[in-house]
């Protein structure tokens, strides 16, 4: 998760809003107004052109929350109402994970390498000298000046410059993107390239103007409630991370959202760590150089669309927010099952899992439950299923690695932990899909942390991490 900033609290406000209009039965009649009330005409427009300009983001920015992509709205005239009409008559949800929000996105310079006001322009004139396409000349007021139509952003005019008058400006997200899966369209709007992108989420927390949105599927779990059907909630061990409250008071406040039962992930986790302690002694037994691990979502993704000469080495285990959903399905086929975690990849997962029916993230479940005034201090304990610590430990780095290792694989395997999915970690991957790896078994989380640091949680790794370590402690035992 990236640090707290402002486009996360504005997300966060439109969130609450949407929830409250629904809560109150005014969905459609109220939402026309949001825009409205986030910029009103007293507060003059401070960040972009006008008041309107923030107002025609406000609307874009909605539209993702109400489930539907900025590319599904085909007349700007068309008000929201009538969006939020169709979230709520609509059967199915979209199958598009992320969207960017074009009337947000500010087009970042193409170029990387801009002169600033340091420059002196020296005799010496290194910049010219070095630059191998002619890029850089001096303006009239005797300064460095590049030009964006020549310059290839090799960087060899900055390292050249004695006075550090030349800096490198990243594109925030295209910076972070592991995959190159984010890039400039002909307007110079940024476009997520679904071929590519592994749903790791870096470039919705990088963009510094929040112009790119998950696709929610809020009104559709609202409305699975309100209707009465049977909805379920599906509580990824990283829950325990982001609240320093106790785990039992945290789902029971997760409960009084208005799910009919509240089951943790973690029991999936226990039908996971079996299957893949089975796979990994099978495998190996089989003449397997090394398996590698399945349940982040993120990582498979990176072997189907960039490394397929690895797939042969990940595990056919499924995922335990698979195991988890399956158990609930086949109890009620009817049921409505909702997995709540922290990672926008899982939301791929579950639109192609048969047994998942909606996502919802971390940072909504959180503003869900400030919109209802829900506080999970405040509430009674949930009678909590007995469930192993090491499958509850899947939510940080090395807890897949420990769980298989409790398990009596009467041989002895050598593992390693890839700790976050960067340009040299996937360097690292591509060099063992050619069939050797200095470990047997190998653990692969995007985030570093683990899921516990997923992009869509609402506490950073260090306090995520402490509330974890502090609640598992509580749960030792089972003890509320």
């Amino acid at each position: 998760m990236a640090y707290l900033n402002n486009t996360m609290i504005i997300r966060r406000q439109l969130v609450r809003k949407v929830v409250r209009l629904f809560n109150e039965g005014s969905l459609v009649e109220g939402i026309d107004r949001i825009p409205i009330e986030m910029s009103p005409r007293e507060i003059p427009a401070q960040r972009r052109c006008c008041i309107y300009k923030e107002r025609a983001v406000v609307r874009y920015k909605l539209m993702p929350i109400l489930g539907l992509g900025i590319d599904e709205e085909q007349d700007e005239l068309t008000p929201l109402s009538e969006f939020a009409q169709m979230a709520m008559d609509r059967k199915e949800t979209s199958k598009k994970v992320l969207t960017v929000v074009d009337e947000a996105c500010t087009s970042c310079v193409k170029v990387s390498y801009v002169v600033t006001n340091i420059c002196r322009g020296c005799v010496a004139s290194p910049c010219i000298m070095n630059c191998p396409k002619n890029a850089i000349r001096f303006n009239a007021s005797g300064n460095a000046e590049i030009k964006s139509d020549k310059c290839v952003n090799c960087g060899l005019c900055k390292e050249a410059c004695p006075y550090h008058a030349i800096v490198y400006v990243p594109v925030p997200c295209e910076e972070v993107c592991p995959v190159n899966a984010i890039s400039k369209n002909e307007q110079g709007i940024e476009y997520i390239d679904e071929s590519k992108c592994i749903y790791c989420g870096r470039c919705q927390n990088a963009c510094p103007f929040g112009s790119i949105f998950e696709i929610s599927n809020l009104v559709d779990v609202l409305k699975s409630i309100k209707q009465g059907q049977e909805t379920v909630a599906l509580v990824a061990p990283a829950l325990f991370g982001q609240y320093d409250v106790h785990p039992a008071k945290v789902m029971k406040a997760i409960e009084k959202i208005g799910f009919s039962k509240v089951v943790e992930v973690a029991r999936g986790a226990e039908i996971t760590t079996r299957n893949e302690a089975q796979e990994l002694v099978h495998r190996l037994g089989e003449g397997s150089p090394f398996m590698t691990t399945s349940c982040c979502p993120s990582y498979v993704e990176l072997t189907r669309k960039h490394i397929d000469g690895l797939q042969p080495y990940v595990s056919e285990t499924r995922s335990p927010m698979h195991y988890a959903a399956e158990m609930v399905k086949t109890q009620n086929p009817e049921a409505k099952t909702v997995f709540i975690g922290p990672c926008i990849a899982k939301r791929k997962e579950g639109i192609d899992n048969e047994f998942v029916d909606f996502v919802l993230s971390f940072s909504e479940l959180d503003t869900i439950l400030e919109a209802m005034e829900i506080n999970p201090a405040d509430c009674e304990y949930l009678i909590l299923e007995k469930i192993d610590s090491e499958a509850r430990g899947f939510a940080l780095s090395g807890g897949v690695i420990a769980a298989v290792n409790a398990q009596d694989l009467k041989i002895d395997v050598k593992t390693l932990s890839i700790d976050g999915l960067n340009k040299k970690s996937i360097n690292l991957l591509k060099a063992f899909s050619k069939g050797k790896a200095p470990a047997q078994f190998i653990e692969v989380m995007a985030c570093e942390g683990g899921c516990i640091a997923g992009p869509v949680s609402h506490l950073n790794l260090q306090k995520g991490k402490r509330n974890f370590d502090k609640n598992m402690e509580m749960l030792k035992g089972n003890v509320n």
